[in-house]
């Protein structure tokens, strides 16, 4: 089966709207995703930004907000702006590691995405993941520790540098078997549909 892999922070505004639809986009054209956090932090220091550059330039940061509210309408999805943004996604992608070897991953992501930019909630500390984690069937202490231990650390840290290796740097993005690179949510069905096509 070809394969896309979506590269996604939980701090992204966007990455919301793909991860609620990849999976069902993939499946039309028989691809199957591959969810890879990474934190976006490393490389927008790399470019001297030390914030999201939605708060850097206050014009685009009011177009944004906007424009993910007309999308979540249009997706049929809840939106709420969180009062924090971005907020501290660490734990979180950490989490989606752990999650992402053992087959939760993906509905982890969705849990988190929806808790945030859906039900604007915090997602920063661990009292704000463990519900989620719970309402998945696991045990958030034992997840908690294996995702804070040096292995869980080490397996953003990897999955960071892949996304800088493979060129991206914005979320939500896509790459495809053959290195083909896509940036935006509105560019999920042209990544689908090129790795359908395309390599592999």
């Amino acid at each position: 089966m070809k394969q896309v892999t979506f590269w996604y922070d939980f701090a992204s505004t966007y990455s919301y709207l793909a991860a609620l639809r990849v999976e069902e986009v993939a499946s039309r054209h028989d691809v199957e995703v591959i969810w890879q956090p990474f934190l976006l932090g490393p490389i927008f220091g790399a470019q001297g930004w030390t914030d999201s550059p939605f708060n850097i330039y206050e014009a685009k940061g009011k177009y944004m907000w906007r424009d993910m509210a007309r999308l979540a309408e249009e997706q049929g999805l809840l939106f709420k702006r969180p009062e924090t943004f971005p907020q501290n996604s660490l734990l979180a992608g950490r989490i989606a590691c752990l999650g992402k070897g053992e087959g939760w991953g993906a509905d982890f992501t969705r849990a988190v995405y929806t808790a945030q930019f859906g039900e604007g909630r915090g997602i920063s500390a661990p009292e704000d993941l463990a519900p989620l984690l719970t309402g998945l069937g696991l045990d958030p202490a034992d997840v908690l520790a294996r995702a804070t231990s040096p292995d869980g650390k080490l397996a953003l840290r990897h999955g960071t540098d892949a996304a800088i290796a493979a060129g991206v740097f914005g979320a939500p993005s896509f790459t495809t078997e053959d290195g083909e690179l896509f940036w935006g949510s509105d560019r999920l069905e042209q990544a689908v549909a090129w790795a359908a096509t395309h390599g592999g």
